[in-house]
C-alpha cells in the first residue's frame, strides 16, 4: 500500500481550498485507472485520506460515488476493495460501447468533423509502440475511443462511456500479455480514423463494430483464463 500511495500526496494539491467527495472521487478513479490501486486491491481509509489530507467522511462518500460507478465495493466487515470484474461485466461493458460508439459515429451528419484530437491520439499510441511502452499504447487505445464519443458533443455521453472506460481498465489491469492485446487496434484506429478524414461514416461504423467484436473475444479470451467466471482470481 505504501507504493501505491505514492503520488496521492502531490495529487492532495489537486484538492485546493475546496475539497469536494467528488474532487476525491476523481483523483481516485484516476489512479484506479491507471493501475496503481489493481483489482482487488483494499483502499485503506487512513492511508489515503492522511495521503490526500482528507476528512474520513469525504473519503466516504468518495467511495460511495466509485461504488456507484462499479469501480469499487464494500464488503462487509473488511472493507472497500477494486472491484474484479466478471466475465459477464466485460461482455456488458462491450455491449454498452457498440450501443455509444457505434451510435455516435452513426450520427456525425456531415463532414469534415473536427479530428485533430483523434489523429493525435493515434500518434501517441504510435509513440508508446516505438517506445515498447504496451500499457501507454493501451492508454492511449482508451483515449481514442473516449475522444470518439466526444465527437457527439454531449456531455451526458461523455460522462457515462468516462465510468465505462474506468471500468474496462480494471479488465486490462488483469491481463498478463498487454502487447498481444493491445497492438492490433493501432492499426483499426488509424483505419477509423482515416474513415471519418474522407467523410465516410458508414465504412467507419463497419469498422468500429468488427473492431468491438473482436476486441471482445480477445479480452475475454484472456481475462477467462486469468479470472474465474464469477470474478475470483
Amino acid at each position: 500500500m505504501a507504493e501505491q500511495l505514492t503520488g496521492l500526496a502531490d495529487d492532495r494539491a489537486l484538492l485546493g481550498r475546496t475539497s469536494t467527495a467528488e474532487r476525491v472521487s476523481d483523483i481516485l478513479r484516476g489512479r484506479i485507472a491507471e493501475g496503481f490501486f489493481p483489482p482487488g486491491t483494499r483502499l485503506s481509509e487512513d492511508s489515503i485520506g492522511g495521503a490526500l489530507g482528507v476528512s474520513r467522511n469525504t473519503l466516504r462518500e468518495a467511495f460511495r460515488l466509485l461504488t456507484h460507478e462499479r469501480l469499487l465495493v464494500h464488503e462487509l466487515n473488511r472493507g472497500v476493495f477494486v472491484r474484479v470484474l466478471t466475465v459477464e461485466d466485460v461482455e456488458d461493458i462491450y455491449r454498452t460501447r457498440r450501443l455509444v460508439e457505434c451510435a455516435v459515429v452513426r450520427g456525425l451528419g456531415e463532414p469534415p468533423y473536427g479530428l485533430e484530437t483523434l489523429t493525435e491520439v493515434v500518434e501517441e499510441g504510435q509513440g508508446a509502440a516505438r517506445e515498447g511502452d504496451w500499457k501507454g499504447v493501451g492508454t492511449a487505445n482508451i483515449h481514442f475511443h473516449r475522444e470518439l464519443v466526444a465527437l457527439a458533443g454531449s456531455a451526458r455521453t461523455d460522462e457515462l462511456m468516462r465510468s465505462v472506460f474506468a471500468e474496462l481498465r480494471l479488465a486490462f489491469h488483469v491481463v498478463d500479455d498487454p502487447r498481444r492485446l493491445h497492438e492490433p487496434y493501432l492499426t483499426r484506429n488509424r483505419q477509423i480514423l482515416q474513415a471519418l478524414e474522407t467523410g465516410d461514416r458508414p465504412e467507419a461504423e463497419k469498422l468500429l463494430e468488427i473492431y468491438l467484436e473482436d476486441s471482445l473475444e480477445r479480452v475475454v479470451e484472456v481475462y477467462r483464463r486469468r479470472v474465474g467466471e464469477d470474478g475470483a482470481p
